[in-house]
């Protein structure tokens, strides 16, 4: 289809708006996009728009619709659709999750460790049916396996429900609990479980206790939060003897613990909230310990006695090669996690040699790997899990006593797969102000490096999120057509550290998006790709980095994919009645109070930085439900570039109606999205397809 054939665009009404903060005006034409009655969106001319975008969606989508067909089959050929997990002990069951042949959602079963018949926890597919989204949630078998509570979500506004089954009648019990945003733990006689309510702004200020068989008005509110920017949470220790309340933001962490076997007694603080102290705690024969960033950005281990849980020893030091992530103590010894220069290491403490580590070694030079579902406490063989971008999902178990890995299943491709087809490498890029940034990519074997071939950049770079070099089968359609794929690694995330997240945050944020159009023009530099050959992707916050690199460097990229973009940054940042608003100002700062936040989130943000110029095709998506990044950010983003951008190349908008932040759910559903988004790529770079 031609530019001249292809169908007119929406154009969305300017109605004048404006405001001042801090001597400086703002003039905002689309903010009537926002419904002011939201989370509820009734207005008929804002409807109306989102429905015109999504029909002229369609209607450009139409000639390409064989190409995405053609890609969604290779996508889902590549799953095994009877998939089940490798079943995992805990207590007398050996539990796992099972996919039916054509089934979008998982089936939860179980079966007797001592021996016995099958057992159906939870049918995810029954209970999605007639429904546009499904979402299962929190998931939490009582100690003695007698009772299921778990929570669904089925309009992707994340306000899940609680239900509880009796397992040894299948019967539903009257315990409903709706407007729920937390995990469920269950206390040691598994008379009652805790959880934590969403208030009005999507805020989780709150852990209540529930007991089974009285009516929701009885609940106990054990906890609740005060800093609007706070949430609390709820989770349990390894040996599950204590359960551990933790509020904080994204810079400050604060954590009580209540005995599992009474947990309305009075909670033992660890430490009192100090702004930029982050810690979390487990917990070993009366002796807690403390994962914390108080001394050093890199974190070390502390130890503590539970009558004086603030006196903190060091037990594991701070590393300046290691970013300890996490630790996790069992039975006989405890595990340490975390990233050796940007790559993912596990190690095995022993209690009465704590400073040594017993790594366990993996055979490629880049990878990601993990701990796995470990549920119990006397665990002697651990489960982990293992990937990397040319190398597919593999289940070990690791026997802690002789230290041997033994492959107990690994991601199978029913349509083949041989992984000597590609190659994958870790490169360092620098950055305009010298910084390296590692890049990992994957290509094809017979991939030449002439600068003329398209490459496809992803990268997200905020909250300290690190993108792992993981496995991909979606991703094989891309490579089978001539495509390298890159992730950058820029500062943001916390991919070399918590520095590196630091680096890319409040005044230093400009450095993600410097980051990113570096590590573009060095793959340029080093012959991977050319300018405009570059398909480049992100969601979410690494959506507003597709915004703004988009307004600085749009001759760079051959096309732009956003998915649920954060492009309307200084408004939403100046919106305390938001529901994530309060806890982001530490990420990105506070415009309310602070001139220079202000000023700075207005130099980049996308929606205000739109100016006359070409733009690459671009393909933007929203969900009307999303709580985390409201449908009208990418509304107004589009409406905004389609009354100012100087070019006639392809902008696309799709809302999704009936879902939220992650898009559709469903295995295969979701697949066809990211069909949609990789056809628009190969249209755009004019590959064959």
């Amino acid at each position: 289809m031609t530019d001249s054939s292809r169908p007119v665009p929406p154009v969305a009404e300017r109605r004048p708006h404006a405001f001042t903060v801090h001597g400086r005006t703002v003039e905002d034409p689309y903010a009537w996009l926002k419904d002011p009655d939201y989370p509820e969106v009734n207005d008929p001319a804002i409807l109306a728009y989102l429905e015109a975008e999504n029909a002229y969606f369609e209607s450009v989508m139409a000639p390409h619709r064989p190409l995405v067909d053609r890609l969604y089959e290779e996508m889902k050929a590549r799953i095994k659709e009877d998939d089940s997990s490798v079943p995992q002990k805990d207590g007398d069951w050996l539990y796992w999750t099972a996919f039916e042949t054509g089934g979008q959602y998982r089936q939860w079963w179980r079966r007797p460790v001592a021996g016995g018949p099958d057992e159906l926890l939870l049918d995810e597919p029954a209970l999605a049916e007639g429904k546009e989204y499904f979402r299962l949630g929190a998931f939490a078998v009582s100690n003695d396996g007698r009772l299921l509570a778990y929570a669904i979500d089925d309009s992707g506004a994340e306000r899940f429900t609680i239900h509880v089954k009796d397992l040894t009648t299948g019967a539903l019990l009257p315990d409903t609990i709706p407007g729920m945003l937390s995990d469920i733990v269950w206390t040691a006689d598994d008379s009652a479980f805790l959880y934590g309510l969403a208030n009005d702004q999507w805020r989780t200020d709150n852990a209540r206790l529930h007991r089974i068989g009285t009516p929701i008005e009885a609940d106990v509110e054990l906890y609740r939060e005060a800093d609007e920017g706070y949430r609390v949470s709820v989770g349990e220790t390894s040996a599950r003897n204590w359960i551990v309340i933790a509020t904080g933001d994204h810079n400050t962490s604060e954590v009580r613990l209540v005995p599992a076997g009474d947990p309305t007694a009075a909670p033992i603080l660890i430490a009192p909230r100090r702004e930029g102290r982050e810690y979390d705690v487990d917990e070993h024969d009366g002796t807690l310990f403390i994962h914390t960033n108080d001394t050093d950005p890199q974190f070390r281990l502390c130890t503590a006695t539970l009558d004086a849980p603030g006196e903190w020893r060091e037990l594991v030091g701070p590393n300046p090669h290691f970013y300890m992530t996490g630790v996790e103590c069992f039975r006989d010894f405890f595990v340490v996690e975390g990233r050796e220069d940007g790559l993912d290491r596990i190690a095995i403490h022993r209690y009465d040699a704590p400073t040594v580590a017993e790594r366990i070694d993996f055979p490629e030079a880049s990878y990601t790997a993990g701990l796995g579902d470990n549920p119990e406490y006397a665990m002697d063989v651990l489960r982990l899990g293992y990937e990397s971008m040319v190398t597919p999902g593999t289940v070990y178990d690791y026997d802690v006593a002789t230290r041997q890995l033994t492959v107990r299943k690994v991601q199978e491709i029913p349509s083949g797969y041989d992984g000597t087809r590609y190659r994958t490498e870790r490169l360092k890029i620098a950055a305009r102000d010298g910084t390296e940034i590692p890049v990992s990519i994957v290509y094809p074997a017979g991939f030449v490096r002439d600068g003329t071939e398209p490459l496809y950049l992803y990268a997200y770079g905020a909250y300290g999120h690190a993108v792992p070099p993981g496995f991909s089968t979606g991703r094989l359609s891309l490579l089978d057509r001539g495509f390298a794929f890159a992730i950058a690694h820029i500062r943001g995330g916390d991919d070399l550290g918590q520095q590196w997240y630091h680096d890319g945050k409040l005044e230093k944020r400009t450095n993600t998006f410097n980051d990113f159009v570096d590590v573009a023009k060095g793959l340029i530099d080093g012959g991977w790709t050319g300018k405009g050959r570059i398909a480049i992707a992100g969601g979410s916050a690494g959506g507003e980095l597709m915004g703004a690199v988009a307004n600085s460097d749009p001759d760079l990229w051959g096309a732009v994919v956003a998915d649920v973009p954060f492009v309307d940054v200084l408004n939403t940042m100046l919106d305390a009645e938001l529901p994530l608003t309060p806890g982001e100002w530490p990420e990105w700062g506070n415009p309310i109070e602070d001139t220079a936040a202000f000023d700075l989130i207005a130099s980049y943000s996308p929606y205000d930085n739109v100016r006359a110029q070409a733009y690459p095709p671009l393909f933007v998506t929203g969900g009307l439900n999303d709580p985390r990044v409201t449908y009208w950010e990418p509304a107004k983003w589009t409406a905004k570039l389609r009354a100012t951008k100087t070019d006639d190349t392809v902008l696309l908008l799709k809302i999704n109606m009936g879902a939220g932040h992650g898009g559709k759910s469903g295995r295969f559903e979701s697949l066809r999205e990211v069909a949609e988004e990789h056809a628009f790529v190969l249209w755009q770079l004019g590959v064959e397809a």
